[in-house]
């Protein structure tokens, strides 16, 4: 179905239904005090630290940091996309979907098409392997190679006839056939002799399939001596070499938790492992894995181990690999490194030593901090003081790539005391950190050994970096942005407090691309809730920004007891009032002045920047028009 799904239903979806109902219907939950609590189905733990809030329509884990509402359960849960999500519970509650008509209308027709048409390839695929006269040598191929006719089923392989027109004569009926099978890749116009002929002939074809089991392209590999060996579907609509993996749909399908991601080269690679009882193998599709490939995987699991030939060339690809994974290595994540005998692929590996030894080799990948020391040394005997400066500046470049976090501090120490530094003095050598374009949230971590429930109070609890401490609690550590998002979530009736949405809205500081935007929206629709927001957010924004505003939403529940409205207020107030300072600091004199005529209210911080700011002033800027605007300032700080 065509357009858009309107907010108005989304919000009326989620007054509908009980998160504590979605979440159980799926996941053993035990009442806990006000909440309730589980295992965590998101990640491996024996003690529960996964909970729901009935009041809030939200859910948390303490442990992998995953959050959202009913919407972000469903779609995490189930693996499908927020329209699915949303057709999931509207069926549930008994309500059809409603869609907005728009321009988009006509581009989703199309891209129906296209997948009728991609659809109706592989069926032309699966249907010649066991019907043509000539597929008895695809056939002979994949028994040599111990494929079974059950996975065969199961990977949906197919062949392409030997020709130059069997598709072609079988689909391209009218001229409008025959443009959808040029664009969705399946034939080649060859415009200098006007003729059009299939792509794929006389190949053994692995159809790649979208996480929703959707055919997007295929893989085909040769039977004779041509080339390319393997071919695949160029960039279309619908697929896109660089962020699809084979096998995930496959892998997904057979495992409900997955503990660890294989990545390796090839399409038998996957196949033979999978003929092996090893569903969790994908593979990238003739390339390097890309920063795409690897979101996409760390969304599935936690770790991701790439397997290598142990030759010069996949050395060279796992070099670029570690390059890829350091931006997106935050706290929770974890990857490592396989190499195979030279000439070995993990196809002939598993045939030649068994499912279990070769796991066990999995296992005993190098993990990504060994392999990056490696690196960071490679070619250089630290013996000497000026190789192990040379080390540092090979390794320089790698920290600073890594986000925030637990283990670029760790990574640091290491480099540290291979060098013979303290890890200050190295700090000094460190060049700040560029300012990046989509900054990785790590979430928060409490500092207790088990979770605590909002009912509950902890033992202890760690200090915040703000200088506001609300009744005898402290909000957990985080940058001032973070704090007033989680408070604007849990409380949007603060969002009448934001004094001057404009200069926020210019400040340089991590989380403003959320902070503006929620103020905004919750201005528009005043009787939004927590639950609201996560709905509009998952429906308007990337998935990744969903992700870190539940996850940023989710530290009010580390205070275990609600505050009343007037320490929130006066949380709000000034840490909001700590940013407009800071956005002071880095104006000129003539713009501070500027600046605090426009402020409604001035404190006595702001006269010293006042007085500080006129003694800095130039003389010839010191106009009757500013001294007016300085007396304006002072008028406020007077009581009236």
């Amino acid at each position: 179905m065509a357009g858009k799904i309107p907010q108005t239903f989304i919000d009326d979806l989620l007054d509908r239904v009980d998160i504590v109902d979605v979440v159980g219907s799926r996941v053993d939950l035990r009442k806990s005090g006000k909440n309730h609590s589980a295992r965590c189905p998101f990640h491996d733990e024996k003690t529960p630290s996964f909970t729901v809030s009935q009041d809030k329509q939200f859910y948390y884990c303490f442990g992998c940091g995953a959050g959202g509402n009913a919407i972000g359960f469903v779609m995490d849960f189930d693996r499908i996309s927020f329209p699915e999500a949303v057709e999931t519970l509207a069926k549930q509650t008994g309500l059809d979907v409603p869609r907005e008509a728009g321009p988009s209308d006509a581009a989703t027709e199309r891209r129906k098409a296209l997948y009728h048409t991609v659809e109706q390839a592989d069926r032309f695929f699966r249907n010649a392997l066991r019907h043509h006269h000539f597929a008895f040598e695809a056939v002979y191929y994949l028994k040599s190679r111990g494929v079974s006719g059950e996975t065969a089923r199961k990977f949906g392989i197919g062949f392409a006839p030997p020709g130059w027109d069997n598709m072609l004569n079988h689909m391209g009926h009218t001229d409008h056939d025959i443009k959808l099978l040029k664009e969705s890749g399946m034939v080649i116009n060859q415009l200098e002799k006007h003729k059009v002929y299939d792509r794929f002939r006389h190949r053994i074809m692995f159809p790649i399939r979208d996480i929703r089991g959707r055919t997007i392209g295929f893989g085909g590999r040769v039977l004779t001596d041509e080339k390319p060996k393997y071919l695949n579907t160029p960039e279309t609509p619908l697929f896109h070499k660089g962020r699809e993996l084979y096998g995930l749909y496959e892998a997904n399908k057979e495992l409900r938790e997955i503990p660890f991601m294989l990545v390796v080269e090839g399409y038998m690679d996957v196949v033979m492992l999978f003929e092996h009882g090893i569903f969790n193998v994908v593979a990238t599709l003739g390339t390097s894995a890309s920063t795409d490939h690897l979101e996409k995987l760390f969304r599935y699991t936690p770790e991701v181990v790439f397997c290598f030939d142990g030759d010069a060339a996949g050395n060279g690809a796992a070099s670029r690999a570690l390059d890829t994974c350091l931006p997106l290595m935050i706290d929770g994540r974890s990857a490592r490194f396989m190499f195979l005998e030279s000439g070995e692929d993990p196809d002939s590996t598993v045939r030649q030593i068994g499912p279990d030894k070769f796991l066990e080799t999995v296992q005993s990948a190098t993990p990504i901090s060994e392999f990056l020391m490696e690196t960071m040394a490679l070619g250089l005997n630290t013996d000497s003081p000026d190789n192990r400066a040379r080390m540092w500046k090979q390794a320089a470049p790698m920290i600073k790539r890594m986000p925030r976090g637990v283990f670029r501090e760790l990574m640091l120490r290491a480099v540290a005391d291979k060098i013979g530094l303290d890890i200050a003095t190295l700090g000094d050598y460190m060049e700040p950190d560029e300012p990046q374009g989509k900054p990785v949230y790590q979430p928060p971590q409490p500092d207790w050994e088990h979770p605590v429930y909002p009912e509950e109070e902890p033992a202890s609890r760690s200090n915040s970096n703000q200088s506001v401490q609300t009744g005898h609690q402290k909000r957990i550590k985080m940058p001032p942005a973070h704090t007033l998002i989680a408070l604007l979530a849990n409380h949007p009736e603060l969002a009448k407090l934001v004094t001057d949405l404009d200069t926020l809205r210019k400040l340089d500081i991590e989380g403003l691309d959320i902070l503006v935007p929620l103020v905004e929206l919750i201005l528009e629709n005043p009787g939004y809730s927590l639950n609201h927001i996560l709905g509009y957010w998952r429906g308007m924004h990337a998935p990744a920004q969903a992700d870190r505003l539940a996850k940023i939403a989710a530290t009010d529940l580390l205070r275990p007891v609600a505050n009343s409205l007037r320490d929130n207020e006066k949380e709000f107030q000034e840490i909001q009032n700590q940013l407009l300072r800071q956005s002071i600091l880095k104006l000129e004199p003539l713009q501070v002045i500027q600046f605090l005529a426009t402020r409604e209210t001035v404190d006595d911080h702001d006269l010293k920047q006042l007085n500080n700011a006129w003694s800095k002033l130039p003389s010839d800027q010191r106009t009757d028009e500013v001294k007016a605007l300085f007396n304006q300032v002072l008028a406020k700080s007077k009581p009236r």
